[in-house]
């Protein structure tokens, strides 16, 4: 695989990613009913693909498999107890984590480029999300900052396997999230049928085949470029919100959402220039 073959699985990923917010709001449940509902079918998805997995119990393939667990559970709380826009644009600080220990860790270079670039997209994500940024929730906030931290942690985790097989950590976050969730689940059967049916896409084109593309994609890109290009998920889902509902974004959305964009875009381009 190329590393623009790698660009463009994590694009279809982030694509992916972003059915997340409608998807979930058409499930009656409790979050970590969905979270632990949608890993488990995820997490057959990952074994059918795998058909044989390797579960060698080295350390980043467990950390890997923490991490995971840690950033999809820790996502979900945060939605719970601050706003959505909060949530998602403190998880999204993930980038800055992984700049300042993948050099450490990886041993992958971070450049000015790259800095630019994530302040670049905190500024765009920041006003993109200005309308609904709330200073309430704190706790919330802070759980979603834990949040970032971890999905940078998995990024890395998973990025320390690439000469091995990043997939089998990620089964193993499925199965983990799927065992913590299992006690909502049970609180919230029967589901009804709209509600089965979204959690099957949840877990198979929202979780399953998005991380399939995520950890072969990391094989090949750098961990910043594995965080940094997701980033482009939660601009995307303003689009099915139009294609559902037919709500356009405000102006704040499509500048912020231009910034962000275009920092990725230049930032891409740059890296390609000075490799």
């Amino acid at each position: 695989m190329t590393h623009r073959q790698s660009i463009l699985y994590l694009l279809i990923t982030a694509l992916l990613w972003s059915m997340g917010g409608l998807l979930i709001k058409s499930i009656d449940a409790h979050p970590f009913a969905i979270a632990g509902g949608r890993s488990i079918i995820a997490g057959f998805v990952l074994w059918i693909y795998l058909r044989k997995p390797r579960i060698t119990c080295s350390l980043p393939q467990v950390m890997g498999a923490f991490m995971y667990a840690l950033t999809v559970i820790l996502f979900v709380l945060a939605n719970k107890m601050t706003s959505s826009a909060n949530a998602i644009l403190l998880q999204y600080t993930g980038p800055i984590w992984v700049a300042l220990f993948s050099g450490l860790i990886l041993k992958e270079r971070v450049k000015t480029i790259d800095w630019i670039a994530i302040f670049a997209v905190i500024i765009g994500m920041s006003l993109f999300f200005m309308d609904e940024l709330t200073i309430s929730g704190m706790n919330g906030n802070i759980i979603a900052i834990c949040s970032g931290f971890a999905f940078a942690g998995l990024a890395i985790t998973l990025r320390m396997q690439k000469d091995d097989s990043p997939f089998e950590s990620i089964l193993l976050g499925n199965i983990l999230t799927g065992v913590f969730g299992s006690y909502w689940i049970m609180e919230s059967m029967p589901l009804s049928n709209e509600s089965i049916i979204g959690l099957l896409l949840l877990g198979i084109l929202q979780l399953g085949i998005p991380y399939i593309l995520y950890a072969k994609a990391i094989q090949y890109v750098t961990a910043l470029e594995s965080i940094l290009i997701p980033v482009l998920e939660p601009l995307m889902n303003p689009l099915w919100v139009f294609l559902v509902a037919g709500e356009i974004p405000g102006n704040g959305a499509f500048i912020g959402g231009t910034i962000v964009l275009l920092a990725i875009v230049f930032r891409s381009i740059m890296s390609q220039k000075t490799s």
